[in-house]
């Protein structure tokens, strides 16, 4: 059974693919809906879709809520700490997690800018692309292509720029 965590006004509920497949809910139009639950009625309205960022804006009985859906592979990558975001500036750049390296994308000595690929790393069956985190220029790489990485090992050395 899939489980979903639901982030209301940034307040979190998890809900399983069982009580979303049994909510009672009827569609009026494209934007509009009513939803009975508990025997309470509610007309709903979608405002805003961000279908990418799994987002939605409703109004429910004339209040605004903001509703972001996270299914399990949000939840996976939340948990790994892939979405991290990182307000200091990096000057290396370390696995994100275990994997093999795939490709390496930069040479030493190169000037690079944030969020340029600088590598790519595969992990769990899938390849990932590693950015850098700050401008700057590669002072060292200490990966070749096929190594085998563990997460937090150093890969890249950056001299901030």
């Amino acid at each position: 059974m899939k489980t979903y965590v639901v982030s209301v006004n940034n307040e979190e509920i998890a809900l399983n693919s069982k009580e979303v497949s049994e909510l009672d809910i009827v569609k009026h139009s494209d934007t509009e809906y009513h939803i009975l639950q508990d025997n309470k009625k509610y007309s709903a309205k979608l405002l805003h879709t961000d279908y990418l960022a799994k987002k939605l804006t409703v109004e429910v009985n004339g209040n605004n809520y903001t509703i972001a859906i996270a299914d399990e592979y949000d939840q996976m990558v939340k948990q790994m700490g892939l979405l991290t975001a990182s307000t200091k500036k990096e000057k290396n750049i370390n696995a994100p997690m275990p994997g093999l390296i795939l490709d390496i994308l930069v040479t030493e000595g190169q000037e690079i800018k944030e969020g340029e690929q600088v590598l790519v790393l595969s992990a769990m069956k899938m390849e990932n692309i590693i950015t850098a985190p700050s401008d700057g220029v590669v002072k060292l790489i200490e990966v070749k292509k096929d190594d085998a990485v563990e997460k937090g090992q150093l890969l890249i050395e950056i001299s901030l720029g």
